[in-house]
């Protein structure tokens, strides 16, 4: 057996607040084995952060205290620990990786600086030494030219880059213990996959545990060893990683799985949790999930289950499981059915938006005099079609310029060059007095509602200032009644008219968001990672929601996101951007299972899956996006492809045909 550890046992962590004792961890207990990767799953508000810096002791007092257990590290218990005591563990036996790297680094030191800070303080390394062991940390990351990056500030890096940097910080010391806090959210899939396989190949060289919190339940499932499922301060289920994905036995957690989207889904409606979770100053007095709960019993309303024993070490916190709840068969039994024809086709048959040639440059400006001294190449050269009541999903890594291209073909942004003609009008000749009265006809639903919604302005008003705008409804009373409607609609009840965006979660600003698109009554909207930072529940949600709006008001969306399981899910076509250009594109099952490109491929590759049947074989691309100020010659993807050939460095090549709807650009089908 291996040693363990770490022990939490009976954890309490509690907040002091004005609506009074907010109980964020709640009396949990779990243990970590001596090289295990353990994880932590739940929707946002569960305490799955708060058990990290629990650990951590870096729960900020007075409002924040330990209301009793202990934390066993190697025996010894963190909680009774001083703070220089505490200090001397922290970052040496116990690291940490957070969630936003970007805030978790000091904006006026370099990288060097800031990592051989816990080197120096801990391995009592000095000078050269300790910039030494910096830089070789940095290499072992997969940072290129480690010596340049040392040098560096976080401004300068990547998204990528900047989780390596926290990685090799958190392991410059070689701990026993690594906390990675949702060290992939908000990552392309090819840096989420270069992440995990980092931390994956570093456990090994260091023998050290980890102890993963994310709600990506494809992660967990390449990854973790042994799960424990949070929801309300609690661990509601606890169990190896095959017993848990083959047979899930908390209501919640079978919830959580059933709202996966997938192409076996499409055309049906994701399941969802109803509701949201309790405010830890709010608890019901029985089970935490019972207002939620399609299972629920008398009993689940008065009395608390007990976290007990299910079967061969399956732990489960449920009436339900030592009753009549049986539950066989896995949740993830995938289909081996091909999708059926009308799925692949192309719904419409109307041209509705039109891009030709669409060229969009930045230009860089340098001197005295800010002369024009390049240009980032953010869009080069894209030709894409959308027909009426498609949805035409663009994927493909940061930095490719998907955001770009869609604010530009809404006109938020001046193209440089080409022709944008959308359901007849040609977009690029319109003057910005002319081009005002079609703005109704094509919205964008931004990635951060929270950041896109007016914080001094009530969500009534909000909702309605566009329609005043563009005199949608007779008065202001006609038009509130219509946002009440609108409120109804995304599934928002009329009383909440009168709150401020900060007196909603995540999921219901996006819903006001996307109410205040539909306010305009467009006929196209852009989908600029309107899911990316939701819970699994919520994203169901979404998506529902976005499926039931198409097919009610006939809308067209262009999807742009890296989550590859909801463009399976919802997208009719599918269009792959890499520095600027589109490489491949086609309907969703030509780009899916016959893909062509290589850098398609990669992407697809690093999808994490929970179906062992997909045999897909991992391809690691190296580096991250090249600067679309200096794309490289030739192919833009051929210093990263693994199937590169000699002319790929010198000419781009040209467009190849598998079908009337499939193509790309590569090399390896030219003539």
């Amino acid at each position: 057996m291996p040693n363990t550890v770490l022990e939490v046992k009976n954890l309490n962590t509690y907040f002091h607040t004005a609506e009074g004792t907010a109980k964020a961890v709640d009396g949990i207990s779990f243990d970590i084995a001596e090289g295990e990767t353990f994880a932590l799953v739940g929707e946002s508000g569960c305490g799955k952060s708060v058990t990290a810096l629990s650990i951590m002791k870096l729960v900020q007092k007075p409002a924040g205290f330990y209301a009793g257990g202990s934390i066993l590290f190697r025996g010894r218990n963190l909680l009774s620990l001083s703070e220089s005591e505490i200090r001397h563990i922290r970052g040496n036996n116990i690291s940490m990786i957070f969630q936003e790297p970007t805030t978790s680094l000091n904006p006026v030191f370099t990288i060097g600086n800031q990592i051989t800070e816990a080197i120096k303080l801990h391995q009592k390394a000095k000078g050269n030494n300790a910039k030494g062991i910096a830089i070789d940390m940095l290499h072992r990351v997969g940072i290129p030219e480690p010596g340049h990056c040392y040098y560096e500030y976080p401004h300068q890096l990547s998204g990528g880059m900047i989780q390596r940097v926290m990685i090799a910080m958190a392991l410059s010391c070689r701990p026993d213990l690594l906390i990675a806090d949702e060290p992939t959210t908000a990552l392309d899939v090819t840096i989420q996959d270069q992440i995990l396989y980092l931390l994956n190949e570093l456990q090994k060289d260091f023998k050290m545990s980890i102890l993963l919190i994310t709600h990506d339940l494809g992660i967990i499932y390449e990854n973790a060893d042994r799960i424990a499922v949070m929801y309300a301060g609690k661990i509601v289920e606890l169990a190896d990683k095959k017993q848990l994905f083959e047979k899930p036995a908390h209501p919640y957690t079978i919830k959580l799985f059933q709202s996966i989207p997938g192409r076996i889904k499409r055309g049906t409606r994701l399941e969802t949790i109803p509701g949201m979770v309790p405010k830890a100053t709010e608890y019901p007095q029985g089970c935490r999930f019972v207002d939620r709960c399609h299972l629920s019993l008398p009993i689940c309303h008065d009395t608390a289950p007990q976290l007990l024993p299910h079967h061969n070490g399956h732990l489960v916190s449920c009436h339900l499981s030592t009753s009549a709840f049986q539950h066989t068969g896995s949740t993830f039994a995938m289909s081996d059915e091909p999708m059926p024809p009308s799925l692949a086709r192309i719904p419409g048959e109307n041209l509705l938006l039109s891009v030709h040639g669409l060229k969009t440059y930045f230009s860089i400006k340098k001197g005295i005099l800010k002369r024009t001294a390049g240009y980032v190449k953010a869009v080069d050269g894209v030709d894409l079609v959308i027909n009426r009541g498609m949805t035409m999903a663009l994927v493909g890594e940061s930095g490719c310029g998907k955001t770009t291209f869609g604010k530009t073909v809404i006109r938020l942004l001046k193209p440089t060059s080409g022709g944008i003609t959308f359901d007849g009008i040609n977009l690029h000749a319109l003057s910005h007095r002319k081009l005002r009265k079609y703005r109704k006809n094509f919205q964008i639903i931004f990635q951060d509602p929270f950041a896109s919604l007016n914080p001094r302005m009530m969500v009534g008003d909000i909702i309605q200032e566009g329609m005043a705008v563009h005199t949608i409804g007779n008065n202001h009373h006609q038009r509130m009644g219509m946002v009440k409607e609108l409120m109804e609609t995304v599934g928002l009840g009329p009383e909440m008219l009168y709150r401020y965006p900060h007196e909603f979660s995540g999921g219901q600003r996006q819903r006001i968001a996307i109410a205040r698109v539909l306010a305009l009554q467009p006929k196209f909207i852009v989908c600029d990672e309107a899911t990316s930072a939701l819970d699994a529940s919520i994203q169901a949600q979404i998506l529902n929601l976005f499926d039931e709006l198409k097919k009610r008001y006939s809308l067209t969306y262009l999807f742009i996101t890296h989550n590859l399981s909801v463009v399976e899910y919802l997208a009719d076509m599918v269009a792959v951007m890499y520095l600027g250009r589109i490489v491949e594109r086609g309907t969703t099952s030509e780009v899916f299972d016959t893909t062509k490109h290589p850098y398609t491929k990669a992407l697809l590759s690093a999808v994490p899956t929970i179906d062992p049947k997909t045999g897909v074989e991992k391809i690691h691309l190296t580096g991250d996006v090249p600067s679309p100020s200096n794309p490289p010659s030739g192919c833009h993807f051929h210093p990263r492809c693994p199937s590169r050939m000699d002319r790929c460095k010198v000419s781009y090549p040209v467009l190849s045909y598998f079908s009337e709807t499939h193509s790309c650009h590569c090399h390896l089908y030219a003539n």
